[in-house]
């Protein structure tokens, strides 16, 4: 991979516990997807494609561990010993009434807290790039 500040020194069982703690976190609502000025890039990819809570909910619980790329280190001050996960799914959305198969780039940042985990999606968007892939992908998920 090119960059080096990314890490896919992962297996894929710590790919698959990555996830657990993600999805845990989106099924009990302690997560929130980023939609402030600096991520504007999510707002207009959940309004283009008309994507509700809960088609946002679906589409973050049904990313599987094939869809890791990598990790790497949050670079806003403050936030450097923080490490981000990127995943990027692969989902058939609508749109103009056409089925379309969208690459969503998806950046999570996990909050450890004594009360329990909470998830931060970093990034929710249509990739910008093809997918560096950490694990092989079984036939029906690749593109």
């Amino acid at each position: 991979m090119s960059n080096p500040h990314y890490n896919q020194n992962y297996t894929k069982k710590d790919g698959s516990e990555i996830l657990k703690v993600i999805k845990d976190c989106v099924k009990n609502d302690r997560y929130i997807i980023s939609q402030n000025d600096n991520r504007k890039e999510n707002e207009l990819f959940i309004e283009n494609y008309k994507l509700g809570i809960d088609k946002q909910t679906d589409i973050l619980l049904h990313i599987k561990v094939e869809d890791f790329c990598h990790s790497l280190r949050n670079t806003n001050i403050g936030y450097k010993h923080e490490t981000l996960y990127v995943f990027v799914p692969q989902v058939s959305l609508p749109k103009d009434d056409i089925e379309e198969t969208v690459s969503i780039y998806t950046k999570f940042n996990i909050i450890k807290k004594r009360n329990g985990d909470r998830v931060i999606v970093i990034s929710f968007h249509k990739a910008n790039k093809p997918a560096d892939y950490l694990f092989d992908r079984p036939k029906e998920l690749k593109q």
